[in-house]
């Protein structure tokens, strides 16, 4: 291997051919040692930090923040032995691009200077080169932006974000200035979290003209909160660009890439809706018992600190009525039917990337406790976006929740790969007829719900997922049978 390395977007996960590059940890002089994250950088599936394969210096960041790249494209070269002396010029030099815009930044990958066309550390067309994770990226180059007309040299490489307009920036902390004057030059990259970054989009806070306090110049959601409270206070102090192209004030649209979580959600669900021959049922049930047998757990000395919720009833129910119908947890192919002797739970998750799905590895063997702490650990890292492709790998049967937005109920679609999906609606205060057991029926305010179940009827028959859903009932009507079940 020669002085210059380049780094190739692995596969980060179940053969993806594509990822955004969210933020890059490092600029182009920076050192780096072996394994130090360096990229960040959002799939269909989930944000992974990536770690760097070489030492050396950074010499070259081949694509921006924002722009979307495929898997086999170069996105960083470094210098292995910077203590050798002065790199070749026509090795390190990037492309002249003839129709640059401002903010276009992505080049060409370097030329090598011993042939004409050639790519530095280019894979032969029989080679396959080893990823970090996962083998053989196809060599391609990544989407471009359009570019305008304007002529010039290409941008810098890292995020550009622009400084505060003249009128406004007399009354903006010189901090703020400095600090976005130098991102704007290519000095320094914006580093934030994607549940920051979105928080600043919703606040309408420009990340480039933020002063950054956290660890290794990260803007914080502190950070991104006090600039907010200082636009109110200076109107267009930190305002942010509007996006190119996001509204059209003749048309009056606003359109929204399809890319990341919302590409791969959709994709995955046409594919389940047009390949498994969806059913879905629906039971109304008198969850009053669940509900105080919740009250009760909450006051338990043992308990305290471990957030309890009905849903962690609901899975525990679930996972009981799991055992008893066992081919519920299963997958159809068109030579077999797998059924799976573990309960991977999957749990539908809101998050600032969209609808995700984890999964609890083996939520079968945990006891109520563990359970209620694996649900806490799932649900806060679905929210901080840190929710890995690992986490969401091998699911068996998934839950969803409605009941916080108020819906009572739904019919929600398979995730691929599974046969049956609850969805479990709202808790609400409702009429019940209550029967005595000796002909004598009275009408009392009870907490009422309901539950629905789309399952596969290619292996699952109606009575299977009848018994199924029935058994949920049963258990969250009367909490007694876990303990006849267990």
């Amino acid at each position: 291997m020669g002085r210059i390395a380049q780094f190739k977007l692995p596969d980060l996960g179940e053969g993806l051919t594509e990822g955004e590059i969210l933020q890059w940890m490092v600029k182009p002089g920076d050192e780096v040692t072996l394994n130090q994250l360096i990229v960040e950088v959002e799939t269909a599936k989930a944000a992974v930090e990536v770690p760097s394969p070489y030492a050396g210096v950074v010499t070259q960041i081949h694509f921006a923040a924002g722009e979307t790249v495929d898997v086999g494209a170069v996105i960083i070269s470094f210098d292995t032995d910077p203590t050798a002396g002065p790199l070749d010029p026509v090795a390190t030099a990037p492309v002249t691009d003839p129709h640059p815009e401002v903010g276009d930044m992505v080049p060409s990958p370097p030329k090598a200077a011993g042939g004409e066309g050639a790519l530095i550390g280019e894979v032969g067309p029989t080679g396959r080169t080893a990823t970090l994770v996962g083998y053989g990226p196809k060599s391609v180059v990544a989407k471009r932006r359009a570019r305008s007309d304007s002529g010039g040299t290409a941008a810098p490489l890292l995020v550009a974000a622009p400084p505060p307009p003249p009128s406004t920036a007399a009354r903006v902390s010189a901090a703020a200035v400095g600090q976005a004057a130098a991102q704007s030059a290519g000095a320094v990259p914006v580093l934030a979290k994607p549940p920051v970054r979105k928080l600043a989009k919703d606040l309408g806070v420009n990340l480039g003209s933020v002063v950054a306090t956290g660890r290794n110049g990260t803007v914080t959601r502190a950070d991104v909160e006090a600039a907010s409270d200082a636009q109110d206070a200076v109107p267009g102090a930190f305002a942010t660009a509007p996006a190119a192209a996001a509204y059209d004030p003749e048309t009056r649209e606003r359109r929204i890439p399809v890319k990341g979580v919302r590409k791969m959600t959709a994709q995955a669900m046409v594919g389940s809706a047009f390949s498994a021959p969806h059913v879905t049922e629906f039971i109304t049930l008198d969850m009053t018992p669940s509900m105080e047998l919740l009250t009760r757990l909450k006051a338990m000395r043992e308990l305290q600190g471990v957030k309890l919720t009905p849903l962690l009833l609901v899975a525990k129910a679930l996972l009981l009525a799991v055992k008893r119908s066992p081919e519920i947890n299963s997958t159809y192919t068109d030579d077999e039917i797998v059924v799976k002797d573990y309960v991977n739970l999957g749990i539908a998750a809101a998050t600032p990337r969209g609808l995700l799905v984890p999964n609890i590895k083996d939520a079968d063997q945990l006891s109520l406790v563990d359970l209620a702490r694996a649900l806490q650990v799932l649900t806060e890292t679905a929210r901080e976006g840190r929710t890995s492709p690992a986490d969401m790998a091998r699911g068996t049967i998934t839950i969803t929740s409605v009941g916080m937005f108020g819906v009572d109920s739904g019919t929600p679609i398979l995730n691929p790969g599974e046969s049956a999906i609850l969805c479990f609606g709202a808790v609400r205060p409702t009429p019940w007829v209550l029967d005595a057991g000796d002909g004598t029926q009275s009408i009392a305010i009870r907490q009422v719900t309901q539950l629905s179940l789309s399952f596969d009827h290619r292996n699952v028959d109606g009575q299977l997922g009848s018994q199924f859903l029935s058994d949920i009932a049963r258990v969250l009507a009367d909490p007694s049978m876990a303990l006849v079940w267990s």
